[in-house]
């Protein structure tokens, strides 16, 4: 397994609990939600989004 797929990157305590509270615990949840979705989740924002978006390109999750 591939410990970066199966964690979240690090973007923050306030982002880390929105997304742990949306039922999203690993980067592999993320792959296909819109990042539209997932910035509407009180806490994540423009540099979480950023983050998230490289560290799933990173990965071959999203186009």
């Amino acid at each position: 397994m591939d410990d970066e797929l199966d964690t979240l990157p690090k973007i923050g305590a306030p982002a880390t609990r929105a997304l742990h509270d949306a039922g999203y615990r690993s980067l592999r949840d993320l792959a296909g939600v819109p990042p539209a979705e997932l910035g509407k989740l009180h806490g994540v924002g423009p540099k979480a989004l950023r983050i998230l978006d490289e560290a799933l390109k990173r990965n071959g999750l999203v186009a």
